[in-house]
């Protein structure tokens, strides 16, 4: 046995990872835990009816149920398959030692819970919240144990029994039970297996329109491949209830009239109908809640949209000034194209326009600076094909030199009153 915090994902992801669909079962399994801090998952060891062995993630602790005004914690163990959430749980009652089980249409004396939801479990659209808040608003009305007689109390160490709802492998007769287990001995072949006088005195079947009548081997049609857990065997637990007694109609021998049987009639009419109408609020009441939460969703969704819209809008403004920009700037290019095609003459002095004196003075300081440069560069030709003698060489470099020096002096001046990089 594995027991985990309830929040170390790393140990969650751990226990999971033989499950089919792991990441969706850990989303639950979190969510659950998030909302439900006395809840603990572990990974366990169960023993299914026929005696085989599987190990699967649990969840078990207390959750909290109103009744009559006072807030009690119920102990639940929630078997979570393998397959899930293709598969519905399997739900237990583990009363403490102080405990004892009260059977009802809901609980059997096993602990085995059984409600509607699990019945008509949908694959990827139920989920272990919705469950838990059907358990605790079902067992508001019908509680699943009560407490013993202060004289029957006995000190137990451990609060859960390890497997207190399934026989030991191997073990044979209705005598058979889970040692260390508080409860009474599993009856496997005696009750609700056949043979006369072994049901209880009210058993819903087919013909007595009870609306649900076991789980069989699969939940919400999903194939599953584990033995059965007793859905098939039997529905829900009787809840047998004496018939009421009509005052004045019955005489002293007890025979019973047909005012008897009538009140008896009408009494078990208004039974079902309660039943029916309770477990279809449950039921409605869960889907609610489903539909709440995907209202949310589909509202955080619009509200991300919206954003996303509108910072497209802002973008296309943004696009569209760009491409008039573009337009402009190509007219102009255009315009100049057409000018050049025309082959009209273009003045050099004016080509180049400045916008200031000083910008014009550094501009005709650089022209000068540039044909004194070249001016150097032809007399060395000139020396070195002996057109002009070494003395004419000298003189004539020395002046270009002195007045090149000057020009750059000028230029340097100039870009810095003009703030430009040195």
């Amino acid at each position: 046995m594995v027991k985990m915090t309830s929040l170390d994902e790393g140990k969650i992801r751990q226990g999971l990872s033989m499950y089919q669909n792991p990441d969706i079962t850990r989303k639950h399994v979190i969510g659950v835990l998030n909302l439900y801090k006395s809840l603990q998952c572990e990974v366990d060891l169960f023993v299914f009816n026929d005696g085989s062995r599987k190990e699967l993630f649990n969840l078990q602790g207390t959750i909290p149920v109103c009744y009559k005004g006072s807030c009690y914690n119920i102990p639940v163990c929630i078997w979570l398959m393998d397959t899930h959430p293709n598969n519905a749980p399997m739900c237990y009652v583990k009363p403490t030692a102080d405990m004892n089980i009260k059977v009802s249409m809901y609980v059997d004396h096993n602990g085995k819970i059984y409600l509607p939801y699990l019945h008509n479990w949908v694959p990827h659209s139920s989920d272990l919240r919705s469950l838990i808040q059907v358990m605790i608003a079902t067992f508001g009305e019908q509680p699943p144990v009560y407490a013993k007689p202060r004289q029957d109390t006995q000190p137990s160490t451990t609060p859960y029994p390890v497997q207190p709802f399934m026989p030991v492998p191997g073990s044979t007769g209705s005598g058979a039970h889970v040692p260390g287990s508080n409860f009474p001995p599993y009856l496997q072949n005696s009750q609700y297996t056949g043979g006369s006088n072994v049901y209880p005195p009210y058993m819903p079947t087919a013909s007595s329109g009870f609306p649900y009548q076991g789980y069989g081997g699969s939940y919400g049609g999903a194939a599953s491949n584990y033995p059965s857990q007793g859905y098939g065997s039997f529905p829900y637990p009787s809840t047998t209830q004496p018939s009421p007694t009509v005052p004045g109609t019955a005489g002293a021998s007890g025979t019973i009239t047909e005012e008897h049987i009538r009140a008896s009639l009408l009494s078990a009419v208004e039974d079902k109908l309660r039943r029916r109408l309770k477990e279809q609020f449950l039921q409605l009441a869960a889907e609610l809640e489903t539909l709440r939460r995907t209202q949310q969703e589909l509202t955080s969704g619009s509200d991300h949209l919206t954003d996303l819209f509108n910072r497209l809008k802002r973008e296309k403004a943004e696009l569209e000034k760009n491409i008039n920009i573009l337009q402009d700037k190509e007219a102009e290019l255009e315009k100049e194209i057409a000018k050049l095609s025309d082959n009209q003459s273009i003045d050099v002095d004016e080509a180049v326009t400045t916008i200031a004196p000083l910008y014009k003075q550094m501009l005709n300081a650089f022209a000068e600076e540039a044909a004194t440069e070249d001016a150097i560069y032809y007399l060395g030709e000139g020396l070195r094909c002996s057109i002009i003698d070494l003395d004419a060489f000298l003189k004539q470099v020395r002046q270009l030199s002195r007045r090149q020096f000057m020009l750059r002096a000028l230029m340097q001046r100039c870009r810095q009153k003009a703030g430009l990089a040195g």
